[in-house]
């Protein structure tokens, strides 16, 4: 889908792998008002003057003091970073409102912002005391005093950001509170916005809101006043106001056009929204912003969803500002010319060389043919394309459900990998000869396909891109990674650019006889051709063994084992003539059922994954936290997005990533080095590669703390990769 879940995919990349401190929660060690860790100072506070009865105001509040340069969050956070979340345990006849939230200030970061406090600020909370409220029954902490309980969870920032959570202890006296927060509860009360008595309007035109307010008070009227939407994932949270976006006076009405998001998730009907005077233009005892509801007019533009990604994720953020090369340069024209790249360096790629291979072998049979030539070429053509479509709008839709794919993404399936295991070994034993299709088949199957002979081609066509999915050629990560931010039409036509890269080669065979001339002649060779393919074949059969192997553990790949043999001895037994031919078949096919029942379920199954780097091994499993704990030291860090299924990881991994130069400066600079295996589906990874711009695997990213994560390309040079760490 198009990342994504206001945040750019590309600076969601920093979030994934930018430094970051270590992201586990931080729990007070013991309970009471007050809860103190490096970075704030969280106290429980409350202020009732006239007692806990009904119909006396009662307000409780979480004050925080943040530590010099450190900030936590506002209700909408802005680009990146999560809202302070307090969850009440109250006495019997006690409720608990919503945070009264202060205003916020913009805190940019880089080329994002944010909306949240620094120094110290108190979050509000009214209670209500019900009507039939009985002290006597409510009291619980002891004579005359309720028990106030609070569990919070906040993020705290600065270039790197930390999850932390304290449990709270308060003994609320019945009779009155304690005035010495009083003080804080006004300076909170008068930084309130004041609600307008106009809701204002709101008009969606283009990619821009057209705001407009009414009733604003004299001190506010003629100033510059800050913007603050309480929908996140709405507008470009650090657009300039005087550059990107723009504020006016109309007489007493104050109105502003400002961008919307590149990747909006939010289409509301109704837009609560904060004004506020700039710090410069407030004055005490005077309102200092204004709250309203304002009702939206005009068609809002389509959607773009953001992915899903965990607080873990988003903790990151702040880090860096964005990644160095994720995306296509320049346009959607430029997108697609990387996809046609992509797709025809795909045909050089080894995964995809069996099945054109055999689309050669089937060219030199009709080698004076113009006519077959060019029809077997549109139909091969025809069958890359609605496969790469149909791959696309899969995963496309999918991701807009909310599932969290990438390319390959039907590798990830245990299932997929058997069947395609069985269909590869199907083909590696026609090839070498063991059977005919017509052997097998009905005689009227038999007789259209000769009479219908591009679906072969067609199917041929499909075959290649099931076969090549679990590929990632150079050109092809970005622009596929991009495709995914676009409208769906757009993403659609990249990924048919993608299949027409991938077969174009055999269409100019097809039509263009200079190049159809430079294939051999048919001969004798051909049959052995034709067996020398069956290898290739069932290479790739033991390749996907092994991939699922990764899978589902090796009880899996055993079993798949097992019942590839039984395929190939049914197939065997259908070759045979007469009765033989019925019992034997017969007979394997129940034992094969038996077997299936008894072993089939650990083909399927998921088995846990590794959950640690064994001891001297230089590899460590990627995860957020680990990538914070590094960044926290000062270590470089290389991780590697990688998958089983996925042939150019393990060229890169067996040739660049184990060169013993490389390795020793990496050695030499204290490189960590992290792994994310994405063999299995991961959300996290999948969000992780999104915010980088990619799709899929492989991907590869050096990064220093303090400086935007470097990508590197899909086939890996031990030249590239040193001559990035130099760079760092």
């Amino acid at each position: 889908m198009a990342f994504l879940r206001s945040l750019r995919l590309a600076a969601f990349l920093a979030s994934t792998l930018a430094v970051c401190l270590p992201a586990a929660a931080q729990l007070a060690s013991r309970v009471g008002s007050v809860v103190t860790t490096p970075h704030v100072r969280a106290e429980l506070v409350a202020q009732a003057p006239q007692g806990v009865t009904p119909g006396a105001p009662v307000w409780v509040g979480l004050q925080i003091t943040h530590q010099p340069e450190w900030h936590t969050y506002w209700k909408n956070a802005g680009d990146s970073g999560l809202p302070t979340e307090l969850n009440w345990s109250l006495p019997a006849g006690l409720s608990a409102g919503e945070i009264a939230w202060p205003v916020p200030k913009k805190i940019p970061i880089g080329t994002l912002a944010n909306y949240g406090y620094e120094g110290t600020v108190l979050l509000p909370v009214p209670l209500t005391v019900a009507p039939d409220f009985k002290p006597h029954a409510a009291l619980t902490g002891g004579a005359d005093t309720l028990d106030i309980k609070l569990k919070a969870s906040w993020l705290v920032c600065r270039k790197e950001c930390i999850p932390e959570e304290g449990e709270f202890l308060l003994k609320l006296p019945m009779q009155g509170s304690t005035a010495l927060h009083q003080a804080s509860f006004d300076a909170t009360q008068a930084a309130q916005p004041a609600t307008l008595a106009k809701a204002g309007s709101v008009a969606v035109e283009g990619q821009a809101l057209k705001i407009r307010l009414e009733g604003l008070p004299a001190s506010a009227q003629g100033k510059t006043l800050e913007f603050f939407p309480e929908v996140g994932e709405l507008i470009r949270t650090a657009a300039v106001q005087g550059k990107d976006w723009t504020q006016a006076w109309d007489g007493n009405a104050w109105t502003a056009t400002v961008p919307l998001a590149d990747q909006r998730s939010a289409s509301p009907e109704t837009l609560p929204l904060v004004v506020a005077l700039a710090e410069t233009d407030r004055q005490p005892g005077q309102p200092m912003a204004w709250r309203a509801e304002a009702p939206v007019s005009g068609n809002w533009p389509a959607v773009t969803p953001r992915a899903q990604v965990s607080p873990a994720l988003q903790a990151a953020l702040e880090a860096n500002a964005a990644p160095s090369s994720p995306r296509p340069a320049g346009s959607f024209a430029a997108a697609l010319l990387m996809a046609l790249l992509g797709g025809l360096l795909l045909n050089l790629m080894p995964c995809v060389f069996p099945v054109l291979a055999i689309k050669v072998l089937g060219f030199t049979r009709r080698a004076d043919d113009d006519r077959g030539h060019r029809m077997a070429a549109l139909a091969y053509t025809a069958g890359v394309l609605l496969s790469f479509l149909a791959l696309g709008g899969a995963m496309l839709g999918l991701r807009a459900a909310g599932a969290e794919l990438g390319w390959g993404f039907q590798l990830q399936s245990p299932a997929v990998v058997a069947v395609l295991a069985a269909l590869f070994t199907l083909i590696g034993l026609n090839l070498a000869g063991l059977f005919e299709f017509r052997m097998l088949a009905p005689s009227s199957v038999c007789s259209a396909e000769m009479q219908h002979p591009l679906a072969n081609d067609f199917l041929s066509g499909v075959l290649a891109v099931v076969i090549a999915s679990p590929c990632t050629a150079p050109f092809m990560g970005a622009s596929m990674g991009f495709a995914i931010g676009l409208p769906a039409s757009q993403a659609l036509l990249t990924f048919a650019m993608l299949g027409f890269g991938l077969a174009l080669p055999y269409l100019a065979a097809g039509f263009v006889p200079a190049v159809a001339r430079l294939l051999p002649r048919p001969g004798p060779w051909m049959n052995v051709l034709r067996r020398l393919l069956a290898f290739p074949m069932f290479a790739t059969v033991a390749w996907l063994v092994w991939v699922l192997g990764q899978q589902s553990g090796i009880d899996g790949a055993g079993a798949l084992l097992g019942l590839l043999v039984c395929l190939a001895a049914i197939v065997w037994a259908l070759t045979l003539r007469g009765r033989t031919r019925l019992v034997l078949a017969s007979l394997l096919v129940a034992a094969t059922a038996v077997l299936a029942g008894a072993i089939g379920g650990n083909v399927v199954r998921s088995a846990p994954p590794a959950v640690a780097a064994a001891t001297g091994d230089r590899w460590e499993p990627w995860s957020p936290e680990r990538v914070s704990a590094l960044a926290a030291e000062g270590r470089l860090v290389f991780v590697d997005f990688t998958a089983a299924w996925c042939v150019t990881c393990q060229y890169n991994k067996r040739s660049t990533l184990s060169d013993t130069e490389v390795l020793a400066e990496f050695d030499a600079r204290k490189v960590a080095m992290l792994r994310a295996d994405w063999t299995r589906r991961d959300p996290e990874i999948t969000a992780a590669l999104t915010a980088l711009g990619r799709s899929g695997v492989p991907a590869y990213v050096l990064m220093a703390p303090g400086k935007p994560p470097h990508v590197l390309t899909e086939i890996l040079s031990k030249e590239e990769l040193r001559a990035a760490l130099a760079r760092l």
